[in-house]
């Protein structure tokens, strides 16, 4: 305990043995602290920003009304399926959110034109150059001398929605996640899930995940901590992604209670019913436990990434304008050197690393040849006795055949020997019995 707590905690005549100093006003300690960061915190106000990333009509627009429960896609200001776009645009939509005495300046980031051509190829591009420029504000923010105006409009979270084909994932889709998984926290959503049966939904849940790993492509993990609840409520979370969502911005009274939902000729969809959709589960993720982590994670890791990128050339060894104002320029070096002759090193690795790779290429191929010619001796060796193996067998049943018909022969002669001597013992025994008669009749 410390000299000026002793005193506060001996002048208010309270001391236990576990160090919790009590005073007629309340409580004394630094576990008071949190609630000055909460108290600094909630004055000071929050910043979110939320990209939603899919193609035309998967009712991106609805899930945001329906997620923070406002108009941000009013009638006079439509949404992104209702302005035709040739391109893949980008488009910032802000928002004042006040809850609880607690403000929230929500940024929302639409992408109108993704993936509606027919030729889609580097459709993803605009949206890096998006989030790049936006690390690239941050940066420019923090590399100033006065940083106490530095608004955080990174993208902390990407939601991705899924169209429910049943067929898994699409190659744009698979492209998209692959190139940005390294930028920002992307989180998978099945759009429009009502019009999935339930078994169906399950099964699409487990193919998309299922290619998602095989491709290796890094979605948000969800932290986890010491808290018992916390880890079977992020179990809960991981187990249901990618999460299937409903929206829809229409009361409708079900059993004498005003839910929102869509009405079909079979029934009603409840957007909030966890048991039709996990849009509850996106909405507490997303506002209510997750929130600070996907900002954290942003700032941890996806803008440390692009930073030390960034100023893994740069240095302070000389003094302009811009160095002045605290920016840094391009033409700042580590060592001090050019950045042509950086830009030579580096093609001389390149060089020395493709000649590499060539080399253990070749190498590959020989082997790989030599193993196929070994083979195909392998196989003629192997032909080469049957074919031996299968002329002596033959040579054998041929002189089998030969001593066969050799003894058929030899049977057949002493067969005919003996049918000759039979015959003529026929023969002279005819003719004695012709003597005989005669010799009778002439006596």
């Amino acid at each position: 305990m410390s000299v000026c707590a002793r005193s506060v905690t001996e002048a208010s005549g309270n001391v236990n043995i576990m160090g919790q100093q009590k005073n007629l006003e309340g409580y004394v300690g630094f576990a008071n602290l949190p609630n000055q960061v909460y108290r600094k915190s909630v004055k000071r106000g929050f910043e979110f920003t939320l990209m939603v990333v899919g193609e035309s009509g998967l009712g991106k627009s609805t899930l945001i009304n329906s997620l923070f429960l406002t108009d941000l896609y009013s009638p006079e200001y439509p949404g992104p399926s209702h302005r035709i776009k040739k391109t893949v645009q980008v488009e910032q939509s802000k928002v004042l959110i006040k809850e609880g005495g607690v403000q929230l300046l929500l940024t929302i980031v639409d992408t109108p034109g993704f993936g509606d051509a027919v030729d889609n190829s580097n459709c993803w591009q605009p949206v890096i150059d998006h989030i790049d420029s936006k690390f690239e504000d941050y940066l420019n923010a923090e590399s100033r001398v006065n940083r106490r105006q530095m608004p955080d409009n990174r993208v902390h979270c990407c939601l991705y929605f899924i169209a429910p084909s049943g067929h898994g994932l699409k190659p744009l889709d698979i492209e998209f996640m692959k190139r940005l998984h390294e930028k920002v926290n992307i989180i998978p959503l099945i759009a429009k899930a009502d019009t999935l049966t339930p078994e169906e939904c399950q099964q699409f849940k487990k193919q998309i995940m299922r290619e998602i790993q095989e491709h290796k492509i890094k979605i948000y993990e969800f932290p986890e901590t010491d808290d018992e609840e916390e880890n079977k409520l992020v179990k809960k979370i991981k187990d249901r992604l990618p999460l299937a969502v409903v929206g829809s911005n229409t009361i409708i009274e079900v059993n004498g209670k005003r839910v929102r939902g869509r009405q079909y000729p079979w029934g009603v969809a409840e957007v909030e019913n966890g048991e039709h959709c996990d849009f509850t589960i996106l909405r507490n993720m997303l506002i209510r436990t997750h929130m600070q982590d996907l900002k954290d994670v942003t700032n941890n890791v996806h803008y440390e990434n692009y930073r030390s990128r960034k100023l893994a050339a740069v240095t302070y060894n000389g003094v302009d304008n811009n160095k002045n104002k605290g920016q840094l320029t391009k033409f700042d070096t580590v060592e001090g050197i050019s950045p042509l002759a950086q830009m030579e090193e580096e093609r001389r690795e390149h060089v020395t690393k493709m000649k590499k790779m060539e080399m253990e290429m070749e190498q590959v191929f020989e082997m790989k040849v030599k193993e196929k010619i070994q083979k195909l001796k392998d196989s003629e060796a192997e032909l080469q006795r049957r074919h031996e193996q299968m002329k002596k067998n033959l040579e054998a049943q041929h002189k089998e055949l030969e001593e066969k018909r050799r003894q058929f022969e030899e049977e057949k002669s002493s067969w005919e020997v003996q049918q000759r001597l039979l015959e003529q013992q026929k023969l002279d025994a005819s003719r004695t019995l012709e003597k005989k008669q005669k010799k009778g009749k002439i006596f």
